[in-house]
C-alpha cells in the first residue's frame, strides 16, 4: 500500500492554528516559540513563512472584513507577525523549550543543529457609518536592506576574509511597496523567501516613492525589481513606478491584489512578470530574469483611453465630487443628520475613497474593478450592521455629478446595479 504524503499546507495548518490563538492573545514570545517549533517539527522555513506565518496574517483580513476583529487588533496582529519574521531570522542563542499544538511539550530535536531551519533573514477601506479599515496589513516597514545587506566597503573587509570579488555572483533583487502602498507583509514575505532560495534582496518596506527607489536602482544595480500594490487605488502610481524601473534597464515583478484577477492590469501597465503571491513570484523569477529593457519605453497603447482625459478630469475634481457627493446623501439618507462628528468624517472618507476607486478603474479601463468595489463595501457595510441603502444612495449622487463623463457614468451604474443585487443589497 502506498504511504498516504501529507500536503505542506495541510501539515502546517495546526502550526497556523497555533500561531493565531499566540497572535490573538497579543503573546508575542509564545508566537515567536510556536513558528520555531513549527520549524524543528519539520516544516521547512518558506512553508513556516507563507503557509503558517501567511496564512495567519490573511486569516487576520478576514476577519476584519466580517468585523470580528477591530482596527487595534488588526494593528496588533501585524505587528506581532512583523516580529516573528524577524525572530525567526536572527540567530537564536539558545533553542527554548516549545510546544507543540494541543500542549505536548516539545524540546530540540537530538542531532538537529538548533540553526539547521533558520531563516536567513482583501482591498480595505474607510466605511461608511464611520467604521474605519485597518490601516496596512503589514504595514510597518521592515528596515532598510533587510536581507540583502551590501556587502561592507572593502577597506572594512578583515584581512584573509573573502571580497565580494571572489564571490560566485547571486542575482539581486529589490523588493518593494509602491508609493502610497502601507500594505508591506506580502512583501516582506517575498523578500523572504527569495532570500532563502539564495538571491541577494534589499527589501525597501511600505509606500517607496519612485524617486528613492530609482536612485537605489542605480546605486545596487539590480538585476529586478519586485513591487507589491494591494489596493487598486495605487495602480496609476503602480504605473509610473513600472516605467521608471524599465526605463532605467530593470525588469519589474508585479504582484498584489491591486494588479487585478490573474495580473490582467500588470500586463497593461508593462510589467514584466507578474504572480499571486510570493510562492509562485518566487518560483517564476528562479525560472529566470526577464531579459532586461532597452532603448526608450514605447508608447503606452493599450492606454490610449487615457486620451478622453475622463480620469485626468475625475482625479483632479475628486475633493469637489466629494463634497457634492456628502451634500447630496445627507438629502437622500437622514440617518445621516444622526451621525456623531466622528461618523461623519469617517463617511467621508468613505467617499472619497469611492471616488478613488472610480478614478483607478478608469485609468485600467475596467468597469469590473468598481463594480467588485461596491459589492465587496457593502459586505463589509453589513457586517457592521451599517444600511447598504447609504452606499446605493451614495453610488445615485456621484452618478448625478458624473453626467458629463461617459466612461464614469456607466461604471458608477454597473456597480450600482453589482450593489443593489447582491446579497447585502438585495430588496434594495
Amino acid at each position: 500500500m502506498t504511504p498516504t504524503v501529507t500536503a505542506p499546507e495541510e501539515r502546517a495548518a495546526p502550526w497556523a492554528a497555533a500561531l493565531w490563538h499566540a497572535v490573538m492573545a497579543g503573546d508575542e514570545p509564545t508566537a515567536a516559540d510556536t513558528a520555531r517549533a513549527a520549524l524543528q517539527d519539520g516544516l521547512d522555513a518558506e512553508c513556516v513563512l507563507l503557509d503558517v506565518i501567511g496564512a495567519v496574517q490573511r486569516r487576520v483580513g478576514e476577519e476584519w472584513a466580517v468585523n470580528k476583529l477591530t482596527v487595534a487588533q488588526e494593528h496588533a496582529a501585524t505587528a506581532i507577525n512583523e516580529r516573528v519574521i524577524a525572530a525567526l531570522s536572527r540567530p537564536p542563542g539558545e533553542t527554548p523549550a516549545t510546544r507543540r499544538p494541543g500542549g505536548t511539550p516539545t524540546t530540540h530535536r537530538p542531532g538537529r543543529a538548533p540553526g539547521k531551519h533558520r531563516l536567513r533573514e482583501a482591498p480595505t477601506k474607510q466605511r461608511f457609518g464611520g467604521i474605519p479599515a485597518p490601516h496596512g496589513l503589514g504595514g510597518t516597514p521592515a528596515p532598510h536592506g533587510l536581507g540583502g545587506t551590501p556587502a561592507p566597503h572593502p577597506e572594512a573587509t578583515p584581512p584573509g576574509a573573502r571580497t565580494p570579488s571572489d564571490t560566485p555572483a547571486r542575482p539581486r533583487i529589490t523588493v518593494a511597496c509602491v508609493d502610497g502602498e502601507w500594505h508591506a507583509l506580502p512583501a516582506r514575505l517575498l523578500a523572504e523567501v527569495l532570500t532563502l532560495r539564495g538571491w541577494r534582496v534589499d527589501f525597501l518596506g511600505a509606500q517607496v516613492p519612485t524617486a528613492h527607489l530609482i536612485d537605489h536602482l542605480h546605486h545596487t544595480r539590480a538585476d529586478a525589481v519586485a513591487l507589491s500594490g494591494s489596493l487598486a487605488t495605487r495602480l496609476p502610481t503602480a504605473h509610473a513606478a513600472i516605467s521608471a524601473c524599465r526605463a532605467a534597464g530593470v525588469p519589474v515583478l508585479a504582484g498584489g491584489a491591486a494588479f487585478g484577477p490573474g495580473g490582467r492590469h500588470a500586463e497593461l501597465l508593462g510589467a514584466d512578470l507578474w504572480a499571486a503571491d510570493a510562492r509562485t513570484a518566487a518560483a517564476r523569477l528562479t525560472e529566470g530574469l526577464p531579459r532586461r529593457p532597452v532603448g526608450t519605453p514605447l508608447a503606452d497603447e493599450p492606454l490610449k483611453h487615457l486620451l478622453d482625459q475622463e480620469y485626468t478630469l475625475i482625479s483632479r475634481a475628486a475633493p469637489q465630487l466629494v463634497r457634492a457627493t456628502l451634500n447630496g446623501l445627507s438629502s437622500r439618507f437622514p440617518a445621516l443628520l444622526d451621525y456623531t462628528e466622528a461618523q461623519h468624517q469617517h463617511t467621508a472618507d468613505d467617499v472619497a475613497q469611492i471616488v478613488a476607486f472610480l478614478a483607478a478603474a478608469l485609468y485600467v479601463d475596467d468597469s469590473g474593478l468598481f463594480a467588485a468595489f461596491g459589492r465587496w463595501t457593502a459586505a463589509v457595510l453589513a457586517a457592521r450592521h451599517v444600511p447598504v441603502e447609504s452606499l446605493l444612495h451614495a453610488l445615485d449622487v456621484l452618478d448625478a455629478e458624473a453626467r458629463d463623463f461617459p466612461r464614469a457614468a456607466a461604471m458608477i451604474r454597473e456597480a450600482h446595479e453589482a450593489v443593489r443585487t447582491s446579497p447585502e443589497g438585495a430588496g434594495e
